[in-house]
This record gives C-alpha cells, sequence and structure tokens, in this order.
C-alpha cells in the first residue's frame, strides 16, 4: 500500500505559519499565482474569507472559489509597534479590516504606505505578496 503524501502548502503562509495543513490548502497554491482567493457556497451563496471549506449557514461543502477583486472600505486599523513572538523584525507594521461588500478581509496595510496615510474609508485593494524569507501572504494596497 503506497502512503499518502501530506498537502503541507499552508506551512507557506504567513510570517509565522500556526499550521501546515488545512482543508483550503488551495488558497496557497493562488498566492503563489498572485491571486487572492475566498471561498462561496454553491447552495446558499454565502462568500467567505478567510476561504472555509464548510458553509455554517447551510451546513454544505460544496463550495467554489472567487478571487478578492476591486476595492475595498478600511473600517478600522491599528498600528503595531510590538509583536508577537516571529514578528518582532517586522515592526512597525499595521493591521486593518476592509468592507469588500458580502465580506470582510483582515489583514496587513503595505509596507510602503506611510503610516499618515492611512484612513480609516480610504479605498484598499488586496494583493498577493512575498515575504523576504520565502512564506507567501497577502496585503492591502490603496486604490
Amino acid at each position: 500500500m503506497a502512503k499518502k503524501e501530506l498537502d503541507t502548502r499552508f506551512s507557506k503562509f504567513g510570517t509565522v505559519s500556526f499550521t501546515s495543513i488545512s482543508k483550503t490548502n488551495d488558497f496557497v497554491g493562488y498566492l503563489e499565482q498572485g491571486k487572492v482567493m475566498g471561498t462561496k457556497c454553491k447552495i446558499c451563496g454565502l462568500e467567505f474569507f478567510p476561504p472555509r471549506a464548510d458553509c455554517y449557514k447551510c451546513l454544505s461543502s460544496d463550495m467554489e472559489w472567487f478571487e478578492v477583486a476591486g476595492k475595498g472600505k478600511l473600517l478600522t486599523f491599528s498600528r503595531l509597534q510590538y509583536g508577537p513572538v516571529g514578528f518582532e523584525g517586522d515592526l512597525p507594521y499595521a493591521i486593518a479590516l476592509a468592507d469588500f461588500g458580502s465580506y470582510k478581509v483582515f489583514g496587513r496595510i503595505a509596507g510602503d504606505i506611510p503610516a499618515d496615510d492611512i484612513r480609516v474609508g480610504m479605498d484598499v485593494t488586496v494583493a498577493a505578496n512575498t515575504l523576504p524569507n520565502g512564506q507567501l501572504n497577502y496585503v492591502f494596497n490603496k486604490a
């Protein structure tokens, strides 16, 4: 009997990866292609970001991928001067929540945006990003 290989793509996500296996490992494959993706329930139409493999509303696992595209509105943000273990070298940085209509996206604001330019209500887009250590994430850019 052949041993089944583990799909550990999720270990490539984030500054510090907290898990290597997820039911939505394709998320990392899409990041490698330069795409930030969410999932949508084929039964009830609910959209999820971060992607989910199962819908909490109708309990279906019949999901499809969609690209996080267009502009979102920055709802809130925080400038971090202190970070958890593993993020010390990234400081300072800003995290934010943006509204894309039927779903919200939580993430980092791109490091090349000056702190004084970040405003609640500003338009943002989301882009895949490769970190200096080769890990993958996504960031908000000014629209």
